[in-house]
């Protein structure tokens, strides 16, 4: 059986050729190089020294924005978590009914992530994080809060209990996340992404009724 991770690292590994850049954003195309890296060797293995080889940049150049190697990361890391809510958005605008579209956020989450395992584990799994660099802050703040969006709509239409929100976007979060890392790493027991996606549609519906009822006022 092929591993979901195999299939998915197999497409990240798929290198582009060396850009050539002449003008422009120097500090966009510095990123973009760094995630052609991470894509085919993930977030550890690469050097500033590379990415500017990659953006056809002076092995100076990443220099003008960024004082090393994490400082890159961070960013890059920030941008993920920009596309990562790009992406549930984008995936529940498709769902009719603030229920149908907090589900459908979950599955934008989970296809993210399987579209993106090596930017996803830069993201969540970094091994020194990026608490010293606070400019990597802001998108993960935003992810949430779009997710606890979601929970409020739910509340608006009293498909969910009134209250503080967070706690229902907690769940919904590990929830997703667990099955995102578990997919990207060939623990579920499917091998195709669509298969992924409609256990992942499951397992929010299942989800929703249970939050539901968890969170429904005591008689």
């Amino acid at each position: 059986m092929l591993r979901v991770s195999t299939f998915f690292c197999y497409k990240e590994r798929t290198m582009p050729k060396p850009r050539s850049y002449h003008h422009g954003n120097l500090k966009q195309a510095l990123l973009e190089a760094s995630l052609d890296l991470i894509r085919k060797s993930g977030p550890g293995a690469f050097t500033l020294r590379e990415v500017a080889r990659m953006a056809g940049v002076s092995h100076n150049a990443p220099y003008r924005h960024f004082h090393d190697k994490e400082e890159l990361l961070a960013a890059l890391a920030a941008e993920g978590f920009d596309r990562l809510t790009a992406a549930m958005v984008k995936t529940a605008k498709s769902a009719t009914g603030a229920m149908e579209r907090f589900r459908a956020s979950g599955r934008g989450y989970v296809e993210f992530a399987l579209s993106h395992p090596q930017h996803f584990a830069l993201m969540f799994e970094h091994e020194r994080g990026f608490s010293g660099y606070p400019q990597s802050q802001p998108g993960g703040k935003r992810a949430f809060a779009t997710l606890v969006g979601f929970v409020e709509a739910c509340q608006e239409e009293q498909v969910l209990p009134p209250g503080d929100a967070r706690p229902f976007a907690l769940l919904a979060w590990s929830m997703v996340h667990g099955v995102a890392k578990l997919a990207i790493s060939g623990r579920l027991p499917m091998s195709e992404p669509a298969d992924v996606l409609n256990f992942t549609d499951a397992a929010t519906a299942a989800l929703a009724r249970g939050l539901a009822n968890a969170f429904a006022p005591q008689p």
